[in-house]
């Protein structure tokens, strides 16, 4: 530490240039990296040539499979170790070479304001006690900036849901807004909309401001004060919760805090005012993410209409750690920070002053304000007479005191310093504060923002006393808050002072004042009452002293301002005229024709009419033709086949591609028998089918058909009794050996027959011998306790007798029931099955007696066996299953061609749906077609298997059945009657004007996954799509939480259609009938009846009930205890939220919670009435189902809420409590180390197939290989020793009999001598032998493997495997598989996912490690699923997503999730949390709405195009029901026009023209495609691609440099600002992106220029739309500042500045001097925009040169783009550009494409084919992609 820490006066100034120093901006090239070192992600890669040859024989093949499997294995281990070795030092003290900049940017500056001085404690840095310190300090940083630079930018709310909460560091909220150009209210402004940023985005939030924090803030006594009121104000006036009560991060109760709440992450700065506070937060960050709480900064924020983005950095090991390694260094380092001795206060040098001397006299003056405002008052008031008064006290006291002990000495060292005020010009400032308390008291803030903004700041003389007055401030309002006997109004602390107010104040009476009678303007006189009696007071506090009268108010001539500053702010600059470009189109009449009317239009003449773009020039210098139409980008995807091709190479393409996806639909399905459709006139069939059904004759074909089935039938049936008859009696004895094996064996059997009356008698004998079995038992136990579950098969056969053989069952049968029911105990139920009574044989009936109800039986035993209502009652329409009725009115939606909304849980067999609805429209025509939308290519590839599994259908020679389009792939766009596509290669289909035809042909679209519509990325597509098709849909989900709304919204979409095409129909007679006659199709499509219903379909229930389970690890031991759902849930939540409607209990979890209430209340009222063998819906029932334990359920949740409201709250407490699971914490270290066990544990207990669902893709493959190695070992373990020496002899002699059989030349046996004939064969036969007694040793046994053989024969198998022979990690996962592992995750090939996926769904593979790639739709159903580790990615959409995959339909009764070492708290938010609601985003892009107009302008059929147009502006769900929303949606629309219409995209007719087809085609980029061609333009590309000389090659440096330039226009990943503290020196990489070539930047400044202007222009139009009376509110704590009783002054008039243009600006963000021109600078518009207009600058198209977070530092761009051009390693980016591998490889692949689409887009609207900016983008297409090839 340095010897003496004084931190200026002018640390404010110093803060503002610290945090523009940009640390060196291009620092980080030439240091070293954390983690290049890392070897986590090397699989294992097979050289080259060890890939197959295609020309070796299989056994060949296998044995250098194996080698290479062994090679694998062995750099496995090698990682494993190198792992647990990089463990043990956390420092990175090895890895970095440290030099640092941040000492140099966080000293304080000396040279300014040493009047004002904090003098700390001093401390010998010369200590080895503090050397130590400040070397753990440098470590510390390291290990911090390490952590930050991986951060993720992430939306951070997710899928945020009530119960869900964070924590806000409330020093990192002080330190994001501080600034000295902000005024105080307009700081508690900012700080309110930031928190009401999240609150209204449903996030949960409190705030924590540490004790010891307060202390760095002595220094800054403005800031000081800040904090303390804002504390005192978020506590008084809004419903925030602050805490105050923790000392430090380290203290024991915020430990305790942390625990019990766990918060999804802490938003925490990275930087404070002083290095001894960036210190302070690194502890918090280093803590925080030690005890697994992950950390947002705030620094880098960024907000739109539904999410907030930030950089979120996940706990890890590696920071527990840390932690564990250096605590004790960690909590020295805390204590060196805060230890110090009360600081003093220097005023001038030489007057001291100690802080607990001002807090004395404020206590003391309070005591005395109380006794003269006993009524209580104002804080305002309160708060400036205490500062004031205090203040004029302790200045006066302590020139006193300097003047008697200084003496002359004074006069010699004063030469230096300022001469201190006189107390006679103090008290001239203090009247000057009281007067501007006045106004604050009386001026509404309407007048106030009118001030003049000044530009004069206060004298060297002045600040002192100012900021000594901060600090009587701060400890009035500390003291006052612990006033709690005096009534305060804390109303408006927000507003204690106002600066700008008081400089005008001091101006006013400095320099107008004096200047005679004219300018002495009245103050009022309310206001002067109310001065006078500030002053008043202030005069009887400070009693010993006397300042004189409030009037004059000033009394001295002391300057208090500096006079050399220019004094005003020129606020009169014109704004350039806000006047639209007059637009004739219809669209835009249409449209927006109402807003128009109100907005003035430009003169033809205007010179910006006059002056309009034009591309002419350019295109005649290159030969270019910037308006000629490009290809369809459908059309550029690559397309490997399709069923149009003649070549023949092709069509074995097409042919393998068929095969294969006829294979992977078989794995998807367990029918593999194609349907075949036929192709019929569908509605002569249906007109046939009617007649039949009228006809009541049988003809007589019919009636022969009839007998014909009948005698079939019982053919069958007599076979099936054969057959019975011959399994009977083994079966019997199967089941009385082994209850499970001999009862699956009989379902089995059972699933095999058709005939009724065969299952019976199954049945029957099923029910003696299950009896017989019970019995058995009942004998052996006698006494003791006895296993139910062998009683529960006896009530389940029973059940299945009575429920679906009701018809067949006779008296005999019934009497047999009644025995058996007697038998187990179950009297009531005997009685109510036969009238008879009990029989004699009581004593022999009670030996097999259960001794539990049967009722309670039935719910806690039988549990999942309990029967589902279901129909019996087939559907003609479904041939494999009976449908339920929800899934019956799907099929009559499709039926009768109506949109549905269908919302059922995962599993429930929704899809059924979709595919009937494709076999409608196969079996309608060969034109029709159907869309499937898909969220992912894998969800993609799904469907297409499925669709190729289930139909074939003959077609015309061109057309297929199912095509595919995604962005990489494509095959049979056109020409498929099925196509599935991902959103937003359908957008591209429906918004081309060339594609009309095709989509007129649509009949439905069915859209998967659709609570997509609310997700981060893509949302909007969706939502076009929505509103954009013609034909109905089917739109599923398993997690939409507001359908209702949903469905509202696309019915009012659907009557827009109606009215649209009935506009159509009738005018199409004159426009359309060029049209029509090309579109032959039209006539087909339109016959169908059209209908515009959209029905919502909700379905609640899930088939398979959930069950919960919690598991920690305690020694070698794991604990896995239930986790009731009701154990998630609060007394508080309960009252606030009720009970989540979608929180489900199992039958058991029923009971569990009905003997927990009657434990907790034993005089619970209606105790008796609910107990199980009481509730009605049970008492006397044999066959109790799930809807009646539905019932008992919901009645014991009513129940539970019905206490609270009796005052029972303690009593639910006690009772959740009761049912809290208890699990025990381990290390991290620990919980991996023992994953492999736990999934053996699973094995164990028969939990498996199991996924594993870990979030990181590093976890994800490492866990897998954790369970693989942990096998191997166990193999080793149990082998004889000398195996492997065994295996190593016979491999060798397998080599060299291979090598000797080489010799001979087996393609001419004809030529060998008879010897060598025998040789070959004896070698022959030698290499079998071997080969056979190598598979034996090589033989994995039993134990060693979780694998399934019978899964899956070992031809399937092979087939599989062969698909993975190119994979760069084929060898691996192939052994893995072998083994019964699998990994999934984004970053893998395909393939590989596709091995993974096929295997496990065919039962092979039994353990499979996932991120949430296979959350989404992925048909991979599982026994269990297990939360292996926590994460932001791990919230409430995807734990439903996730969770929803166990429990498999038809083969688990139940699903199991287990919990894995995540937190309880975290645990319990997830199980009771809501999934979260639809809500819409801003729909509009400028990109957007220039497709539309080039879609109206270019299309065949104007009409459709138009009402496609106007369906996407008018139908946003951003806008639906919200008239404000929409008129703002139009005002955008028209300056987005303007701006298309300046910059020369379209005409003043609403027509494209220039290089809208290249903007258009580059949409998902903007702004940067509208830069790229402003760049095209200018010349700049043909200035900088110049080739070689003599060739038409370009050198790397021209290449290189266009990398540079496309990686800063469309590879934008920004890194938090703190990654660049130090200088590092990578392996590979430079990391931060280097800046745009001059030339280029001037281009984008001239762009960026013309946007804001647009943009403010936007502003300033809209900003009548703004809800005024809200713009006068803060908006969290609703504080008003309108007018009260304002009777106006004519000083506050003078004071006021009437040429102020204000009319698009916050009131608030007026007091810091901001205007409307302010606007065209795009960096304050978040801060000063009318906040009620809902728009932020996230909608302005800007393309920011230099990004910089809120405290000023800049966030550099990721140079992974250029990075990886030069050394195209990816691995490099993995470790040098904190990049992982997956983000990086499709980052690269984007990249890679869009110059491809670039250079085609190029090529097509030049006609010089060898351009040099042509050739250029081709070459450099090429280069990037073969190198992308590479490395997969």
């Amino acid at each position: 530490m340095p010897e003496s820490r004084s931190v200026m006066d002018s640390a404010e100034d110093h803060f503002k240039k610290v945090i523009h120093n940009d640390a060196n901006e291009n620092a980080g090239n030439d240091d070293k990296d954390s983690e290049c070192s890392d070897s986590e992600k090397t699989g294992f890669i097979p050289k080259k040539e060890d890939k197959e040859s295609g020309s070796t024989s299989d056994s060949d093949e296998e044995n250098e499979t194996s080698d290479k499997a062994e090679a694998a294995v062995a750099q496995m281990l090698k990682e494993e170790e190198d792992r647990e070795k990089e463990a043990e030092d956390p420092d990175y003290s090895n890895v970095y070479s440290i030099s640092t900049t941040e000492e140099v940017t966080q000293q304080a500056s000396q040279t300014e304001g040493e009047d004002f001085i904090v003098l700390q404690h001093e401390r010998d840095s010369q200590s080895p006690e503090i050397r130590n310190h400040l070397e753990f300090l440098k470590k510390l940083r390291l290990h911090v900036w390490a952590s930050l630079s991986r951060a993720q930018y992430v939306s951070l709310l997710k899928d945020f849901v009530e119960s869900e909460f964070f924590v806000i560091d409330g020093d990192s909220l002080l330190l994001m807004f501080l600034d000295k150009e902000t005024q105080y209210l307009n700081f508690f402004y900012q700080i309110e909309c930031f928190l009401q940023d999240f609150t209204e985005k449903g996030a949960k939030y409190v705030i924590a401001f540490f004790q010891d924090a307060e202390q760095m803030y002595f220094p800054y006594p403005h800031f000081l004060f800040l904090r303390t009121a804002l504390i005192e104000h978020l506590r008084h006036n809004t419903s925030t919760t602050v805490h105050t009560e923790f000392s430090s991060c380290l203290s024991s109760k915020w430990e305790i805090f942390l625990k019990k709440s766990y918060p999804y992450f802490i938003i925490l700065s990275d930087i404070g005012l002083t290095s001894l506070q960036t210190d302070f937060l690194s502890i918090l960050i280093a803590h925080s993410l030690s005890k697994k709480i992950n950390v947002v900064l705030a620094s880098g924020q960024e907000y739109d209409i539904l999410r907030v983005y930030g950089y979120h950095v996940q706990s890890v090991y590696k920071h527990r750690l840390f932690f564990q390694k250096y605590e004790q260094d960690l909590r020295c380092a805390c204590e060196n920070l805060v230890r110090s001795k009360e600081p003093l206060i220097c005023l001038y040098e030489h007057l001291k002053l100690s802080l607990q001397s001002i807090q004395k006299e404020v206590r003391q003056t309070v005591h005395l304000l109380k006794q003269l405002w006993p009524e209580g008052s104002d804080i305002r008031r309160v708060v400036c007479v205490l500062a004031c008064a205090v203040g004029l006290k302790i200045y006066s006291n302590m020139l006193e005191n300097a003047n008697t002990s200084m003496g002359a000495k004074t006069e010699q060292s004063a030469r230096g310093r300022s001469k201190p005020l006189s107390p006679e010009a103090a008290a001239d400032l203090c009247r000057m504060q009281c007067l501007a308390v006045t106004f604050l008291l009386h001026m509404p803030l309407s007048q106030r923002a009118q001030i003049r903004i000044m530009k004069s700041c206060w004298t060297k003389q002045v600040l002192p006393l100012i900021k000594m007055q901060q600090l009587c401030m701060h400890f009035a309002l500390t003291q006052l808050s612990d006033t709690n006997d005096w009534k305060l109004d804390l109303t408006y602390l927000p507003d204690l002072n106002d600066d700008l107010l008081l400089i005008n104040l001091a101006h006013y009476y400095e320099v107008k004042y004096t200047e005679g009678l004219e300018f002495k303007k009245e103050m009022g006189k309310e206001m002067e009452n109310e001065y006078q009696r500030l002053w008043d007071t202030v005069a009887k506090l400070a009693v010993k002293y006397s300042f004189g009268d409030a009037f004059p108010i000033r009394k001295t001539s002391q300057l208090f301002l500096e006079q050399e500053r220019t004094l005003f702010r020129d606020c009169e600059k014109e704004i350039p005229n806000i006047g639209l470009i007059s637009v004739k189109s219809d669209l835009v009449e249409d449209y927006a024709g109402d807003v128009l009317k109100d907005l003035p239009v430009l003169e033809s003449n205007d010179p910006a009419v006059t002056s309009l773009i034009k591309y002419k020039e350019f295109d005649e210098l290159c030969h270019w033709h910037s308006g000629r139409p490009l290809t369809e980008e459908y059309e550029r995807v690559q397309c490997n086949a399709d069923a149009k091709s003649r070549d023949p190479k092709e069509r074995r393409q097409i042919q393998k591609l068929q095969t294969f996806r006829h294979f992977y639909g078989s794995t998807l399905e367990d029918s593999t028998s194609k349907l075949i459709v036929c192709q019929d006139d569908v509605s002569g069939n249906a007109n046939a089918a009617v007649k039949k059904t009228q006809r009541k004759h049988k003809s007589k074909a019919e009636t022969i058909a009839e007998e014909n089935n009948r005698r079939l039938k019982s053919k069958e049936e007599k076979k099936e009794q054969e057959q019975w008859k011959a399994l009977c009696i083994p079966t019997e004895k199967e089941i009385k050996a082994n209850l499970t094996v001999g009862i699956n064996k009989l379902e089995k059997f059972l699933k095999t027959l058709k005939s009724k009356s065969v299952k019976f008698s199954v049945e029957m004998t099923g029910l003696s011998a299950c009896l017989e079995v019970w019995k058995e038992h009942c004998r052996e136990q006698g006494n003791k306790s006895k296993d139910l579950r062998k009683a529960v098969q006896v009530m389940r056969r029973i059940h299945i007798l009575l429920e679906k053989y009701q018809d067949l069952l006779e008296k005999r049968h019934l009497q047999k029931l009644t025995r058996y029911l007697r038998l187990l105990g179950f009297e009531n139920l005997a009685c109510s099955l036969s009238d008879s009574t009990g029989e004699s044989n009581d004593q022999n009936i009670s030996n097999y007696a259960i001794e539990v109800g049967p009722a309670r039986f039935q719910l806690q035993y039988m549990d999942y066996y309990l029967f589902r209502e279901e129909r019996n009652d087939p559907d003609p329409r479904v041939q494999h299953f009976i449908p339920d009725t929800w899934q019956r009115e799907l099929l009559d939606a499709v039926d009768n061609n109506e949109s549905a909304v269908i919302v059922a849980p995962t599993s429930s067999g929704k899809t059924y749906a979709s595919y009937y609805c494709m076999e409608k429209v196969l079996k309608t025509s060969n034109e029709g077609v159907v869309v499937y939308v898909a969220p992912t290519k894998a969800l993609v590839n799904q469907v297409v298997g499925t669709i190729y599994n289930r139909f074939t259908k003959k077609l015309p020679d061109g057309l297929v059945v199912c095509g595919v389009f995604t962005r990489d792939y494509r095959n049979d766009v056109m020409n498929s009657q099925i196509l599935v596509t991902v959103p937003q290669c359908l957008e591209i289909l429906m918004l081309s004007p060339r594609c009309q035809k095709w989509t007129k042909r649509i009949q439905y679209v069915i859209f998967d996954e659709v609570h997509c519509l609310g997700g981060e990325i893509g949302a909007e597509v969706w939502e076009h799509l929505l509103v954009t098709i013609r034909c109905p849909f089917l739109a599923l989900s398993a997690t939409v939480s507001n359908p209702g709304h949903l469905t509202e919204w696309l019915q009012s979409v659907k009557r827009y259609w109606q009215r649209a095409e009935n506009k159509i129909e009738g005018s199409s007679t004159n426009s359309e009938q060029n049209f029509t006659r090309n579109c032959r199709v039209k006539s087909k499509v339109q016959e169908q009846k059209k209908s515009y219903r959209v029905r919502l379909v909700l379905y609640e229930e899930r088939y398979n009930d959930l069950e919960k389970y919690v598991c920690s690890l305690k020694g070698s031991d794991f604990i896995i205890e239930h986790c009731h759902p009701c154990a998630a849930l609060t007394v508080n939540h309960i009252e606030n939220y009720g009970i989540p409607s979608d929180l489900s209990l199992s039958p058991r979890e029923s009971i569990q919670l009905y003997d927990t209430m009657v434990k907790v209340w034993q005089q619970w009222p209606r105790a008796q009435e609910l107990d199980p063998e009481e509730f009605v819906s049970f008492k006397n029932k044999i066959v109790i189902k799930k809807a009646d334990v539905r019932k008992y359920e919901q009645e014991l949740k009513k129940e539970l809420s019905k206490w609270i409201v009796l005052g029972q709250r303690q009593k639910v407490n006690e009772l959740l409590e009761h049912l809290k699971p208890k699990p025990v914490d381990c290390s991290e270290q620990e919980k991996w180390k023992r994953f492999a066990s736990f999934v053996d544990k699973l094995h164990e207990m028969d939990k498996l197939p199991a996924i594993f669902f870990i979030f990181n893709v590093d976890s994800v493959e490492r866990a897998a290989k954790n369970v693989f190695l942990n096998l191997l070992k166990k193999q080793k373990s149990e082998q004889y020793p000398n195996t492997e020496r065994e295996k190593e002899r016979l491999s060798d002699e397998l080599r060299k009999v291979k090598k000797m059989l080489i010799k001979f030349n087996p393609q001419d046996t004809r030529k060998l001598s008879s010897s060598k004939m025998e040789n070959m064969a004896l070698l022959l036969t030698t290499k079998q032998q071997l080969e056979k007694r190598l598979k034996r040793l090589t033989a994995i046994p039993s134990v060693c493997t979780y694998a399934d053989p019978k899964a899956v024969d070992e031809d399937t198998l092979r087939k599989i495997f062969h698909r993975l022979r190119f994979e760069r990690r084929g060898y691996l996962q192939q052994m893995m598989a072998l083994r019964g592992i699998g990994y999934h995750h984004g970053s893998m090939a395909t393939k590989e996912r596709q091995v993974v996926e096929m295997l496990f769904r065919l039962g092979y593979i039994k353990v499979v490690t996932a991120t949430s790639t296979l959350a989404l739709g992925i048909n991979m159903p599982c026994k269990s699923v297990v939360f292996a580790e926590d994460s932001v990615f791990l919230d409430a959409l995807n734990y439903r997503q996730m969770s929803g995959r166990a429990g498999r339909r038809g083969q688990d009764m139940i699903g199991n999730v287990f919990f894995y070492d995540i937190p309880l708290p975290k645990v319990e938010r997830l199980i009771k949390s809501n999934v979260p609601q639809l809500k819409g985003q801003f729909p509009l892009t400028v990109s957007l709405i220039l497709r539309l107009m080039l879609l109206a302008a270019k299309a065949d059929d104007k009409a459709d195009a138009k009402a496609k147009a106007l369906s996407v502006l008018k139908h946003s769900l951003m806008s639906f029901r919200k008239e404000r929303n929409a008129e703002i949606l139009k005002i955008y629309f028209m300056f987005s026009l303007q701006f298309l219409i300046k910059e020369g995209y379209l005409d003043q007719e609403g027509n494209p023209i220039g290089f809208a087809g290249l903007v258009t085609h580059l949409y998902y980029y903007e702004p940067s495609n509208f830069v790229f061609v402003s760049f095209l333009v200018k010349g700049l590309f043909h200035k900088l691609c110049q080739p070689i000389k003599g060739s038409t090659v370009f050198s790397d440096d021209v290449l290189e440099k266009l990398v540079l330039i496309l990686a800063n226009l469309f590879g934008r990943k920004y890194l938090p600002a703190c990654s660049m503290k130090y200088k590092c020196t990578f392996c590979q990489s430079k990391v931060f992106l280097e800046d745009l070539p001059e030339d280029f930047a001037d281009a984008v400044n001239e762009y960026n220029t013309k946007v804001q202007e647009n943009f403010a222009h936007f502003l300033l139009t809209t900003a009548k739309l703004a809800d005024m009376e809200q713009e006068y509110r803060l908006p969290l704590s609703k504080t008003d500042f309108t007018s009260k009783n304002w009777h106006g002054s004519e000083l506050a008039s003078y004071l006021m500045d009437n040429t102020k243009s204000i009319s698009a600006i916050s009131p608030f963000a007026c007091l810091s001097g901001v205007v409307d021109n302010d606007l065209f600078h795009g960096e304050v518009i978040n801060k000063a925009v009318l906040r009620s207009l809902g728009i932020n600058v996230t909608n302005c198209p800007l393309l920011y040169l230099n990004k910089y977070d809120n405290r000023g530092r800049r966030r550099p761009l990721n140079a992974y783009a250029l990075d990886f051009y030069k050394h195209g390693s990816l691995i490099a980016l993995t470790t040098d550009n904190w990049l992982n591998e997956g983000d990086a490889y499709y980052a690269l692949k984007d990249f890679s494409l869009l110059i491809k689409s670039i250079g085609t887009s190029l090529s097509e609207l030049c006609d010089d084919p060898n351009d040099n900016v042509l050739l250029a983008f081709q070459q450099l297409g090429e280069i990037y992609e073969k190198k992308l090839k590479c490395v997969t």
